[in-house]
């Protein structure tokens, strides 16, 4: 983990001088159990009878959402507070138990009239829900369908995508509707701003995309928007912030809290539902550590990490795997733009540092052991790294002290299949990938048999999962500007499917 000593002497001014002190120290959030039930979309209670206008038009718009059952409840629910949440079934492209109830041609129009009817009595959140619950429709629609649209930048393949009409109408479905507003509080450089090359680009990336971009997604109506992003950047709060050397990562938790004061003071939208369409997106390691910060920030809100370990917290329902891309200058070297597509004469290829519980067993079975699977710790002299990516089958991709890997979708750019050895990862764009149509996983105690493992890979089979590389490969390039389809679209796509799995009370 890089960190620069003389960075520490750098303190930004801004809100952060708000803080009551930087010394103080804050409780670990509670970890919250979630459960995820298989059913179709439904709500767990309903209201009372109402009497008025306005409670009238609440009752339809949820008889005549594509997620409400054609019962009500007589039973009254509790006061609804604003930490309760209506939680869905998950929408993810998986979509293994998610459907549209049958229903009759003629009730469908019937509702879809009222439903027209209704709108003008609407609130804007109940109009935001409406648009979300429409879509929702629409994705289990093309869930069902038989034929596969095709574009110039996207081919729909059952091989790697869970299932690929689903994606792709929710793809279309977050560009039709999709808006984010980008708080404004926050000075420079720890706010606004984030390292846009080295091991945490992505970082850098996406907040710079979100903030300046012409994606289409920003608004700048907050009362439309359907998530909140606060754009700080953990990689610059360890840079500016902690104390090199100290391990104290007191500072990191101090500043979200306070930032997670100052909107909830100033803007109505974080109390509403107590954070959970907010979201943060943080590549360092220290990510998930900052965010305990605020327990409804760790235990609601969505956070975009790279280091999603699901033993550490975090929780695949509501948070969002982000993939870890190392771009030393802020590129893609040029020998990875256009792998050659010539004969690879080495099995698999890995060099790493022995960090990790994962990497030391990698060493002690197969470093100098055989010519067809080359192992090195520290890469030789007259080595380069890219070319024997590019020379290998197979690109082993072990954990280190943390979960995610930058070699995973460097593996990816030379068409060298992943094969991924991990415990507790949450792969990226899992909701929406099968990553098995072009990666290998591997289990930790299976490492002694790793070319047992490979070899058995048939010929076929191998050219079918790099097949699979060429057709992921864009989801995890970052454009500059931003491309449909692109990483910067994926990770979106990640928190559009998160808000869609719920409806905030």
């Amino acid at each position: 983990m890089p960190y620069d000593p003389e960075s520490t002497q750098v303190v930004p001014t801004g809100f952060i001088l708000t803080s009551t002190s930087l010394l103080r120290y804050l409780p670990l959030p509670k970890k919250k159990k979630t459960e995820t039930t298989m059913e179709i979309f439904h709500l767990p209670t309903t209201p009372p009878l109402l009497t008025s206008i306005a409670a009238a038009s609440i009752l339809l718009f949820l008889l005549l959402s594509d997620n409400y059952s054609d019962r009500f409840a007589t039973k009254s629910p509790p006061p609804l507070k604003s930490t309760h949440l209506h939680q869905f079934p998950p929408i993810s492209d998986r979509f293994r138990a998610v459907h549209l109830p049958e229903i009759s041609e003629e009730l469908l129009a019937h509702r879809l009239n009222l439903r027209k009817a209704m709108e003008t009595r609407l609130t804007r959140d109940e109009k935001l829900e409406l648009g979300l619950a429409r879509a929702r429709a629409e994705i289990r629609r093309a869930a069902k369908v038989s034929n596969l649209s095709t574009t110039v930048d996207y081919v729909p393949s059952f091989a790697v995508y869970h299932n690929p009409r689903a994606f792709f109408q929710s793809y279309v479905e977050m560009e039709r509707r999709f808006k984010v507003y980008v708080y404004p509080e926050g000075d420079l450089p720890l706010t606004h701003d984030g390292p846009c090359k080295n091991i945490y680009t992505v970082e850098g990336r996406f907040i710079h995309e979100m903030e300046h971009g012409a994606n289409g997604f920003r608004t700048a109506d907050p009362s439309g928007a359907h998530v909140f992003f606060m754009p700080f950047s953990v990689a610059w709060m360890v840079k500016y912030l902690y104390e090199y050397g100290s391990f104290d990562q007191t500072p990191l938790r101090v500043f979200v809290s306070d930032y997670v004061r100052v909107v909830s003071e100033k803007y109505p939208f974080w109390n509403k539902t107590t954070g959970a369409d907010h979201f943060i997106v943080s590549c360092h390691d220290w990510g998930p550590i900052a965010t305990e910060g605020n327990p409804f920030l760790y235990n609601t809100s969505i956070r975009v990490l790279c280091n999603a370990n699901s033993s550490e917290g975090f929780n695949p329902q509501k948070d969002v795997s982000l993939p870890e891309i190392h771009l030393y200058d802020g590129d893609i070297s040029p020998k990875l733009l256009s792998p050659p597509d010539t004969q690879r004469p080495h099995l698999a290829f890995f060099a790493g540092g022995n960090h990790g519980p994962i990497r030391p067993i990698i060493l002690k079975h197969w470093k100098d052991r055989d010519s067809d699977i080359r192992v090195y710790e520290y890469l030789p002299k007259g080595l380069d790294y890219y070319e024997l990516m590019l020379k290998s089958r197979f690109c082993l991709c072990p954990s280190g002290y943390e979960v995610a890997s930058p070699r995973i979708v460097e593996a990816i750019y030379a068409e060298c299949v992943p094969v991924i050895i991990s415990e507790k990862y949450v792969l990226p764009f899992s909701d929406v990938l099968r990553w098995e149509g072009f990666s290998i996983n591997v289990g930790v105690s299976e490492i002694p048999r790793l070319k047992e493992i490979l070899m058995g890979v048939s010929e076929a089979e191998y050219e079918r999962l790099k097949e699979g590389l060429r057709i992921v490969r864009k989801h995890f390039v970052l454009n500059r500007p931003a491309k449909r389809f692109d990483a910067f679209h994926m990770i979106l796509h990640s928190i559009w499917l998160r808000r869609l799995n719920v409806r905030l009370a």
